[in-house]
């Protein structure tokens, strides 16, 4: 039998449709509202303490936007997925009443869930400060293509394929973003906790690999087979576009799979290092602290440092420094302060640098004292 999706009957999806940009904007106070008054006042810091202090601004963004990200699909998953079931694979259709309700319909509950969606993507590129560009192209496209199967369904009489087009992007945009792309926010958020547990986050980090990427197959498959079996149903335009646009979304999804596959390799190499079977060639220095508040590795950073190019300005690190300096810091190399100063002053870059200006200024003030 042809599945239930090419029998569903042209017809609006909701009366919700015409009142999208209301329903978003709600949904944008209330994550202002939940980002302000509760994640960032209290709970957060309450819940994970000096680990979350810690951060520097550009990780604690990335940190809460995982909360309100994952919170925002836990939320659309107890929603909409029986309503998403019912009418993609079931026997109803979007005017069908939601639970038995004589007010709300599937495709209200739909409508709102699509609107949650997309407005977790908007904060997101809004909110953090640091996004992959392929991260971004994934969240512009979902955003576009969420709110175009919307504003086409307004216009019936010369949309035909407005009805299968919101399906298709429930089963394709919404249902895999939310089901395989959850556990990379609870990834990132245990990393961000226990940046040393690296035999936990080996395990973490191989299974969310493996469930985006079995995710992105399944996706694949099964938007394919619906497609095809809508193929009558479709204009030229969409037959040309579907397959373009899933190969963008696809290509997103199998970078992050890739992503999650070399953080996996990393805590494998970490673990050997911690166990002794593997032999690190970093310098000691680079050693002496193995992780940071943020999560990231200092062995790492040091390896970057390592193999970064000299810039203009770390040549001056070999300039002789001026005679002033040089008896400002003999001055002070017996004391606590005078060690400090003394590497200020071979890092300060040369006699014209404003440093050592400073430099010879205190050091007048102390041949005076």
């Amino acid at each position: 039998d042809d599945p239930h999706v090419t029998h569903v009957p042209l017809q609006s999806i909701s009366r919700l449709a015409p009142f999208s940009a209301l329903i978003i904007s709600i949904i944008f106070v209330n994550c202002f509202l939940i980002r302000v008054y509760i994640l960032e006042r209290f709970l957060l810091r309450k819940v994970y303490g000096e680990t979350y202090t810690w951060m520097d601004e550009t990780t604690r963004r990335g940190f809460i936007n995982h909360h309100i990200a994952g919170a925002t699909k836990i939320l659309i998953s107890i929603l909409a997925t029986y309503p998403f079931i019912d009418v993609a694979f079931g026997s109803a259709t979007f005017r069908t009443s939601f639970a038995g309700s004589k007010h709300v319909t599937q495709g209200d509950i739909l409508i709102i869930a699509a609107q949650m969606l997309i407005a977790m993507y908007v904060f997101e590129l809004f909110y953090r400060p640091k996004i992959s560009p392929v991260s971004v192209g994934h969240h512009i496209g979902t955003i576009l293509i969420g709110q175009s199967a919307i504003a086409i369904s307004l216009n019936l009489v010369k949309e035909k394929d407005a009805t299968i087009e919101f399906i298709l992007c429930t089963v394709w945009v919404r249902a895999f973003d939310i089901v395989s792309e959850f556990l990379p926010h609870v990834s990132i958020i245990l990393y961000r906790v226990y940046p040393t547990s690296h035999k936990f986050l080996l395990n973490l980090f191989r299974i969310a690999c493996i469930t985006t990427l079995a995710g992105t197959t399944v996706e694949t498959i099964l938007t394919m087979y619906l497609f095809g079996g809508l193929w009558s149903r479709w204009t030229l335009a969409f037959k040309i576009a579907t397959p373009m646009l899933h190969v963008l979304f696809s290509s997103a999804q199998l970078w992050g799979s890739w992503c999650f596959y070399k953080m996996h390799k990393k805590q494998e190499r970490l673990l050997a290092i911690n166990e002794g079977r593997l032999e690190d060639h970093l310098e000691p220095a680079a050693n002496a602290v193995e992780g940071t508040r943020d999560g990231r590795l200092a062995t790492d950073d040091w390896q970057l440092a390592r193999e970064r190019k000299p810039r203009k300005a770390d040549q001056k690190l070999s300039r002789p420094m001026s005679t002033s300096g040089n008896q400002f810091a003999t001055c002070f190399h017996s004391s606590y302060s005078g060690h400090m100063f003394y590497l200020l002053v071979m890092c300060s870059g040369g006699e014209n640098s404003r440093f050592e200006q400073s430099i010879k200024f205190l050091s007048g003030i102390y041949e005076y004292l």
